[in-house]
């Protein structure tokens, strides 16, 4: 193996960041469903030929695929294995949540990159498909009790061999969503993303070589154990417990706890998340790779300086006990990852601030709230208005939180009004921010947001919501208060009902006319609300973000005297 100056290493470091950013932008552009188009839940990266370890990935996709997709990566070298037939032009394309991370919804597309007839790397590509299947329009299924009722499962099978695409694996995949039309072009997108990335690796080593390039991709995964080792070298030994909880399993309406002991030891830390909750019956489960990767993506806030490689994690050692929620087996259910994702960060965090609290910001709105709205238009034709929605995030040590920004998970955007009323038979009567929710503190957490649906298709539609932070708000840190937690209403004629486990419904009936209401938590504070200026008290009520007996309830009576 030839060794890399450093000049050279950082050249080919951006080059290859930017092989995957263009894959990433080549989905983005080409997608049909807007969920990838406009909310970037996708991902593409550059991944070790025998191990699947995460080399490279693009910056504009969803923080959890970079640990995620190892084990897809992986997944896939293990079945090439055992079939013996692995080629130049291959592509493997599977959904398997328990084997690839996250869940059913996003399809996973892994092919192997040839060099001179040898196997460099793989690549691969990864969008949330906008309905694959299941008992529920958008597969977010809140009452699955199993991952067939989620929806359709398929393992890591060839879609292309030797550069051939089987239709057979298509029309397999195309009778199996309501929307085949999305999901061809999301397929196509995927496809032609995989093939720019063949195209640009291949340029690349005919610039450089191959061994320096190999040179390079060992030499990134080296440096990032050295950097986390350095990072983790500066924070001090010991060891701190955090404990947060679900609302419910979408089944029964029992709590779930989440649970992290953070250990530091030198230039090593662990992770031990003995005390969860074992697994449950509903979908809040996640499969073990998606709890790794989980632990990953937490990381990468604390230290945001690190790259996206797989060398971060060497001197991590994450412990996910065994029949927990957090490794569930196939066939649990785990539809709902996002949920349970986001409370494994709220406790990392939590942890976290105990140990070095000017690294952490405060919890985050903690749930991604999967609203799906379908029905059927005048013509028969189906159609399904699957989104997310935002939240406060949490206060920092050296500012607010963001107001109605998307979950720290992703750098995925929320899908816009004038996109979503364009493509289906609903208007938003309100879209706004959410006043008095944000959780107090020196640095108050974000704003929340309120919106209110109407359907306008007079055939009516059919609702659900998975969501989280119904029971237990988001906490604040260093001494700050939680914010507000989410609240949804649907319409039923002349009144508005909530859901018996108040953040999980499904089998919501709407007329035409009718609308559901959803309230986003605000994100928790950072450090005593007694410290925070007074005159920043003031802005918030004069910009309507906080009402006056709030300010005096969560302040004090301070802040008027500088609106004298």
């Amino acid at each position: 193996m030839s060794e890399i100056d450093p000049i050279t290493l950082a050249v080919l470091a951006g080059r290859m960041e930017q092989i995957a950013d263009e894959m990433d932008a080549t989905l983005f552009r080409s997608a049909f469903n807007p969920i990838i188009a406009e909310a970037h839940d996708a991902s593409h990266g550059l991944y070790h030929a025998t191990s699947g370890d995460t080399l490279v990935q693009g910056k504009s996709g969803l923080p959890i695929f970079v640990g995620v997709m190892s084990f897809a990566v992986k997944a896939v070298i293990d079945k090439a294995a055992v079939d013996g037939d692995l080629a130049d032009g291959d592509i493997y394309i599977f959904n398997d949540a328990h084997l690839g991370g996250t869940h059913l919804s996003d399809m996973r597309l892994v092919r192997p990159y040839f060099h001179e007839g040898q196997l460099f790397c793989y690549l691969a590509s990864v969008g949330h498909w906008h309905d694959v299947g299941g008992a529920v329009p958008g597969n977010y299924n809140p009452a699955a009790t199993d991952a067939f009722q989620e929806a359709f499962v398929l393992p890591p099978v060839k879609l292309a061999r030797k550069g051939a695409i089987n239709s057979d694996i298509v029309d397999i995949l195309m009778r199996n969503t309501r929307l085949p039309q999305s999901a061809q072009g999301d397929l196509n997108g995927q496809l032609g993303a995989l093939d720019l990335g063949v195209r640009r690796m291949d340029a690349l080593l005919a610039e450089y070589g191959a061994d320096t390039v190999r040179a390079a991709l060992d030499a990134l995964s080296n440096r990032a154990e050295a950097l986390m080792e350095a990072e983790l070298d500066g924070l001090p030994d010991g060891r701190w417990e955090a404990e947060d909880y679900l609302d419910n399993d979408g089944i029964e309406d029992v709590a779930l706890p989440i649970k992290v002991a953070l250990e530091i030891k030198g230039n090593r830390m662990v992770l031990d998340f003995d005390g969860t909750a074992p697994r449950c019956a509903g979908p809040v489960n996640i499969a073990l790779p998606t709890a790794v990767a989980t632990a990953y993506v937490a990381i990468k806030h604390v230290f945001p300086a690190l790259p996206a490689n797989a060398g971060v994690m060497r001197p991590i050692d994450v412990r996910i006990p065994e029949g927990s929620l957090l490794a569930a087996e196939f066939p649990a259910p785990v539809g709902g990852y996002t949920e349970t994702i986001m409370r494994m960060i709220d406790v990392i965090f939590s942890a976290m601030a105990k140990a070095a609290p000017d690294r952490v910001v405060a919890n985050a709105y903690g749930t991604i709230n999967a609203l799906s709205i379908a029905g059927k238009r005048a013509d028969g034709k189906p159609w399904v208005m699957f989104s997310f929605y935002g939240g406060g995030h949490g206060g920092s040590p050296e500012s607010d939180g963001l107001n109605h920004g998307n979950a720290p998970i992703s750098t995925a955007t929320i899908p816009p009004m004038e996109i979503l009323e364009a493509a289906y038979p609903v208007m938003f009567r309100e879209w706004a921010l959410r006043p008095d929710s944000a959780g107090a503190g020196i640095h108050r957490g974000g704003l929340g947001a309120r919106y209110e649906i109407e359907v306008l298709e007079e055939n009516g539609a059919e609702a659900f919501l998975f969501g989280e932070r119904g029971r237990f708000a988001p906490q604040g840190v260093a001494g700050g208060e939680p914010g507000a937690m989410n609240v949804f209403h649907f319409q039923q004629g002349d009144h508005w009902e909530t859901p018996p486990l108040a953040s999980k419904i499904r089998g919501i009936t709407l007329k035409q006319g009718e609308a559901v209401r959803l309230e986003t938590p605000g994100g928790g504070g950072y450090g005593p609300s007694a410290e925070r200026d007074p005159a920043a008290v003031a802005r918030d009520v004069a910009q309507g973000f906080l009402s006056a007996s709030e300010a005096d309830r969560l302040y004090g009576a301070a802040w008027q005297e500088t609106t004298r």
